[in-house]
């Protein structure tokens, strides 16, 4: 296969793959080029905010580095994934500055508005190229719509080490920076388990496991997933839950930019109302049709990935997920996996939505009692 364009359109260029059991292809992923820079940002201490239910306060800061990354670059693709509790991406020279100052804002708004702490990095892809690894980028095609990056080569995995132990790491802006965080909301309700328990899957190679074994593994379970209804999307046809006002409305008001908390508090009450009487009552206004939103909501839903790892938010029976545990014990008793598994009762979605007008917007999928962050911590539990 020819090499995708030059630095600044390497990702636009790369073919965009439909199915999810391709995942594991290896043509289907490049390496990225020499010149750019690999982005990783996470909660400190994670697990103690989950413990005191704070999950939508996690979720909406790992999906604010994405919303902020990408109006930094006025809306241009670059890859990226959601973590639950962070994100990574990587982007080209050019993009740099504009990432870097994007990423120090993120921070300290996640610290004042969110009462988080974010760490941020940039990894140059040399240093991680240095220790023998590589970031090989895929583009998978849930649908028509858009396209999600998946992530390979070991690099990132790296690159959120050497984050976690201070290394390329961006300072915070200064108090009372605001990213522009356009676009992010969280107005959908919690979507309630529809076949028995929504589970968070986290699947990683272990350090000496084989490459093909590794990919059988992975390959296994996602079959096992690909014959459950819908390929177990905890996201429902007719979309998730919507009340008003929205549980998240604080964390939407607090995203926007200008004037006292209060006065965007009012802002976006009066702004969901009218979106909720829209969307409730089918009201087309000019070319945005509510059912065909809601039918991109539902398509565009991020409920699995590839970083490194499999991760999966799947709606399924006790049945499925208690194959799935066997399969994946069987896998780890070989050596060849690492995984976490964390069941709870409902999904949720933050959304970013630059432009309503337009079908690629995007919708992180996590569980709403833990999720990723939760199954991160069993899988490291597996691991000591």
């Amino acid at each position: 296969m020819t090499q995708p364009g030059g630095s600044e359109t390497f990702y636009g260029g790369i073919p965009v793959f439909r199915g999810f059991t391709k995942l594991m292809e290896p043509s289907l992923y490049w390496p990225l080029p020499d010149d750019w820079t690999v982005g990783v940002a996470d909660i400190v201490e994670s697990t103690r905010a989950i413990a005191d239910k704070r999950y939508k306060a996690v979720n909406m800061a790992g999906a604010a580095v994405i919303a902020a990354v990408t109006n930094a670059l006025e809306g241009r693709e670059f890859p990226f994934v959601f973590g639950g509790d962070g994100a990574s991406f990587a982007v080209a020279p050019e993009d740099l500055d504009r990432v870097r100052e994007a990423l120090a804002a993120t921070a300290i708004w996640v610290r004042e508005d969110l009462d988080l702490v974010m760490r941020v990095a940039l990894v140059p892809l040399s240093a991680i190229r240095a220790q023998g690894l590589d970031v090989r980028v895929a583009r998978f095609g849930p649908s028509a719509n858009l396209s999600y990056a998946m992530f390979s080569g070991g690099g990132l995995g790296w690159a959120e080490a050497a984050m976690k132990r201070g290394e390329f790491a961006i300072p915070a802006a200064p108090p009372g920076t605001q990213p522009d965080l356009s676009g992010l909301s969280c107005r959908f309700e919690e979507i309630p388990a529809a076949r028995g328990l929504i589970l968070s899957v986290l699947v990683v190679p272990t350090a000496r496991a084989d490459p093909a074994a590794f990919r059988k593994a992975i390959e296994d379970i996602i079959q096992l997933v690909e014959r459950t209804p819908d390929a177990g999307r905890p996201v429902p046809t007719g979309g998730p839950p919507l009340k008003w006002p929205p549980q998240g409305i604080d964390y939407e008001a607090r995203a926007a930019r200008g004037g006292p908390l209060f006065a965007r508090k009012g802002m976006v009450l009066a702004l969901t109302l009218w979106a909720y009487a829209i969307m409730r009552l089918g009201i087309k206004v000019g070319n945005f049709v509510p059912a065909n939103y809601i039918r991109q909501v539902v398509e565009n839903s991020d409920f699995r990935k590839y970083d490194d790892g499999l991760r999966m938010i799947l709606d399924c029976t006790e049945e499925l997920a208690s194959a799935l545990a066997e399969r994946l014990s069987a896998a780890a008793a070989n050596g060849v996996v690492r995984y976490g598994l964390h069941r709870q009762d409902a999904a949720m979605m933050t959304c970013f939505t630059p432009s309503v007008m337009r079908a690629d917007h995007v919708h992180f999928i996590d569980g709403a009692r833990g999720g990723y962050a939760s199954a991160a911590t069993a899988l490291k539990a597996m691991a000591a």
